[in-house]
């Protein structure tokens, strides 16, 4: 398949083109995309593992199937100025590590850090009570961390104070007492926010982002459902 290849700013100046067509197998993903490139332009190599990627004018992960006649897009992050924060969002198998969580968020300004952190929990009261073994989650990842940065942003929007933002999901087999998700967030102060804007993380989350998890237990498994759905207004402006 044929794909239209774009790159932007410092990646434009590396390949020394504007817009290429490069040709891919059928099915290839972003990440085979990448490597190819690396080869055409060897210049590329370093640059590529921090740029950003957009397939068809929408952002776009490593493991993105790709189709004949995409439009690709290579580019360093974008411009933000000075009052530019971190913003982390992530899907992971690791175990959560909150000191290091913690510390990405932390500036020299920061004097308050507010930290959700969800734990498997041996025994539910939610509908009939019951016991837990452990829990297995699944995430469709590209969209959740799409979403992700969507809850990032409506934070900044109502709390413009907020200086760091986090929201990191575990999947996979979670035994007992195993951190699952942990959403932070960083000011200036105590009282600028922070902690509404860390509650109002976790409860986007649980409304908006792709995440499942599935109850095992001493008399079988069943997966959770909630009963929140998305309308218009949780579309991403």
């Amino acid at each position: 398949m044929q794909l239209s290849v774009l790159y932007f700013a410092t990646l434009r100046n590396l390949s020394g083109v504007k817009q290429e067509t490069v040709e891919l197998s059928d099915g290839s993903t972003l990440e085979a995309l990448r490597r190819r490139i690396a080869e055409l332009h060897p210049a590329l190599a370093e640059a590529l593992p921090s740029a950003l990627a957009s397939v068809n004018r929408e952002f776009a992960f490593l493991d993105h199937a790709l189709g004949g006649g995409d439009e690709i897009a290579f580019f360093p992050p974008v411009s933000g100025g000075e009052n530019e924060f971190p913003t982390i969002f992530r899907i992971t198998e690791n175990p959560l590590d909150l000191n290091d969580l913690v510390a990405e968020i932390t500036l020299p300004s920061t004097g308050a850090v507010c930290v959700f952190t969800g734990v498997v929990r041996a025994r539910t009261a939610r509908g009939q009570a019951h016991e837990t073994l452990r829990l297995e989650y699944e995430a469709y990842q590209p969209m959740a961390e799409e979403k992700m940065r969507q809850v990032a942003q409506e934070i900044r929007q109502r709390w413009p104070t907020v200086e760091g933002i986090a929201m990191v999901q575990r999947v996979g087999r979670l035994e007992l007492g195993t951190p699952t998700v942990l959403i932070a967030c960083s000011a200036s102060h105590r009282d600028t926010g922070v902690f509404e804007a860390a509650r109002y993380g976790i409860d986007r989350l649980k409304q908006i982002v792709p995440i499942w998890k599935k109850e095992v237990g001493p008399n079988g498994e069943s997966w959770v459902e909630g009963a929140y759905r998305p309308g218009p207004e949780d579309l991403q402006a």
